[in-house]
């Protein structure tokens, strides 16, 4: 079985964990509504370079730059989640990063044999991409605004209340 494809699998599970568990829990602030899709476009960007470019010694540096890059820009939020996150999730967070270098040169190492199964790791990764930006800044954003409304009307409506109590 390819290495590759056993990592993706467990930073999916761990990213999955994340956001459904974690990121529905405690909401997403603006700077993760958008950061997290950037991330996540730095790994779509990683595996179709890998799918669609031929392994040369200068295609090789310009994927390590790629993949380095990647895994730093992963950890630019770490500096602000130690004040949103639970223990539990920083700690998976350093699973994550771990799994991100693991899968990013687990494909290097595998780069010449394994194109399709890119293409359909990048697609799913994608499909995540597109759920990022349509239910963090689209759909939750919707609800919070109604639930913010919904909050405030029945704040006045108490005030009101206590107003004309007296």
């Amino acid at each position: 079985m390819s290495a590759f494809l056993i990592a993706s699998v467990v930073q999916g599970a761990a990213i999955l964990f994340d956001e459904f568990v974690f990121h529905r829990r405690r909401g997403l602030p603006r700077w993760e509504r958008i950061g997290h899709p950037i991330d996540t476009l730095s790994v779509i960007a990683c595996l179709l370079f890998l799918t669609f470019v031929d392994r040369t010694p200068t295609t090789e540096v310009v994927y390590y730059v790629m993949a380095i890059g990647s895994c730093i820009l992963v950890t630019k939020d770490e500096w602000i989640h130690r004040k949103y996150c639970s223990a539990e999730e920083m700690w998976l967070h350093a699973v994550l990063f771990i799994m991100h270098p693991l899968v990013l040169f687990t494909g290097m190492a595998e780069w010449e044999d394994n194109r399709p199964l890119f293409l359909a790791v990048a697609g799913g990764v994608f499909v995540f991409f597109v759920y990022q930006i349509v239910y963090w800044n689209f759909v939750e954003a919707q609800a919070r605004k109604a639930k913010q409304k919904a909050h405030y009307a029945r704040v006045r409506q108490e005030e009101l209340y206590e107003y004309f109590s007296e």
